[in-house]
């Protein structure tokens, strides 16, 4: 029995000590799994783990993908400073291993005050612009990405007619007839068509018709402008006419400025970073290029989304209008192999960029949150500027602030919503948490009242359209002395 025992024991040491061998063979993870989306951290981990990503696994993709940088008060370019030192960025572990550009990024709830370029006023927009454009060189110029410099070619405008002629000059004529109007009128008659008749179509876009047909509608169509009638283009005509429009304008849709700069995201790893960099390329478009090419990419996704029927998948429609978008430089019969190959990997770029912006056009027109608090920055310094202009009016706006301070101070979170079309022409309204913009429409709509919305109006702000989910409480947080309009 002692013999058994001693032996006993003398097994059980051996398993401990083998026991304490395995353990040190076991790898802990330097980073942490997230299974879910809610699950992630507020703040991204250490920078000495993410400069060796490549000694320790990455995050798991998240199968939500959704777009939560939109939200952030940093801007780009502070997000990807690892990448100047070797590393790579929290953006690019979460996304890490999913080369998939066809997926597109759940949007952030509209409950979040994000804004559309749409949304703001056109003062706002230009102030936008000049601060998107220093934003893009900072996060390109972080990525190591250096976009080159070309001159624009010389291309002549016409004056007349509507082919070649500038998108200005088109929308200035059609606004005489249709006020107010945003794309140019021939350009919704060819996607009107297109809609009606051609989703459905095998082919659609991709089939060419005749070219004696289409030079003839496009002589026509200069002549008549107007006076057209579209009844008799089919829609492999419209199909043409609408490549022939893209192609001839005297400005790139795209616009010359940027141009080269849209071949340069291909250069960037990470599609989060592309889809950052294309947004911020699209919000310098001046306005008529970005209402018409707006509509022009809703128009894809539709094509895309009958594919069973058409049989063009994306990257078929990508593949068709990239060389409309993006113009190739032919060299003739007498181009090398070398000039023949670059084009063709120009071209497959240019539809790697077109399948990026339809799949993601939702988020591309977005102003994230540290471009719209930028604006307001700007806003204010400009107010303060003009109220030191003269002495009377600094007193006379020193006297409606106190005023104002003291309605705040008795009635906070009050605000007085005007709505000059209606039969109530104003009326105060007590915010909450839950308050929505589309809860206060409902207060002032009737029965026969066409579709209004409501508009922060002043403070540091020009015009802002919300969007009816939008949560009044935060901003009125961000902008107190705005005033509430309601209008269509």
């Amino acid at each position: 029995m002692v013999r058994q025992a001693h032996v006993k024991n003398k097994e059980d040491t051996s398993n401990r000590e083998q026991a304490r061998i395995k353990i040190p063979l076991k790898v802990r993870p330097a980073l942490p799994t997230f299974p879910f989306e809610d699950q992630l951290p507020e703040h991204p981990p250490s920078p000495t783990n993410t400069r060796s990503p490549t000694h320790s696994p990455p995050p798991p993709v998240s199968p939500w993908r959704q777009a939560d940088w939109l939200l952030r008060d940093s801007p780009y370019s502070e997000g990807v400073t690892e990448h100047k030192r070797g590393g790579t960025c929290w953006d690019c572990l979460r996304f890490h291993g999913d080369d998939s550009g066809d997926l597109p990024f759940v949007p952030v709830s509209p409950s979040h005050g994000l804004a559309s370029a749409d949304d703001l006023s056109s003062c706002d927009l230009t102030r936008l612009g000049f601060i998107s454009h220093i934003e893009l060189s900072t996060f390109l110029l972080a990525l190591g990405v250096q976009p080159k410099r070309t001159r624009p070619p010389r291309r002549r405008s016409r004056d007349n007619g509507v082919f070649g002629v500038p998108l200005n000059a088109l929308l200035e004529n059609d606004r005489k007839k249709f006020p107010g109007v945003k794309v140019p009128v021939v350009f919704q008659k060819l996607l009107c068509i297109l809609e009606q008749t051609g989703l459905q179509t095998e082919g659609i876009l991709r089939v060419p018709g005749s070219a004696a047909r289409l030079k003839y509608l496009r002589r026509e169509i200069d002549r008549c402008c107007g006076r057209f009638d579209w009844s008799a283009v089919r829609q492999v005509d419209a199909a043409g006419l609408l490549k022939l429009f893209i192609r001839e304008l005297p400005t790139p849709l795209l616009t010359h400025t940027h141009l080269s700069t849209y071949r340069c995201v291909l250069g960037i790893p990470s599609v989060v970073h592309q889809v950052q960099a294309l947004q911020l390329l699209l919000l310098l478009l001046p306005e008529a290029n970005r209402d018409t090419f707006k509509a022009l990419l809703v128009f894809l996704q539709k094509v895309v989304s009958h594919q069973e029927q058409n049989r063009m998948s994306l990257w078929n429609v990508s593949m068709v209008m990239a060389p409309n978008l993006f113009t190739c430089h032919h060299h003739g019969n007498k181009c090398s192999i070398a000039k023949q190959q670059e084009e063709m990997e120009e071209a497959v770029g240019g539809a790697h960029l077109v399948r990026l912006m339809i799949t993601h056009q939702d988020l591309l027109w977005t102003v994230p949150s540290f471009l719209l608090s930028q604006v307001r920055q700007m806003n204010q310094a400009s107010n303060q500027k003009q109220l030191g202009l003269t002495k009377r009016l600094l007193l006379r706006r020193k006297n409606d602030k106190n005023e104002r301070n003291q309605i705040t101070e008795l009635c906070e979170g009050v605000i007085r919503v005007h709505a000059p079309l209606h039969t109530k022409v104003s009326m105060a309204i007590q915010l909450d948490g839950q308050t929505r913009a589309k809860d206060v429409i409902a207060r002032f709509e009737c029965d026969n009242s066409p579709v209004q919305r409501l508009y922060e109006v002043g403070g540091n702000i020009g015009e802002r359209r919300l969007h009816p989910d939008c949560l009044l409480l935060d901003v009125y947080k961000v902008n107190p002395h705005c005033d509430w309009l309601i209008k269509p």
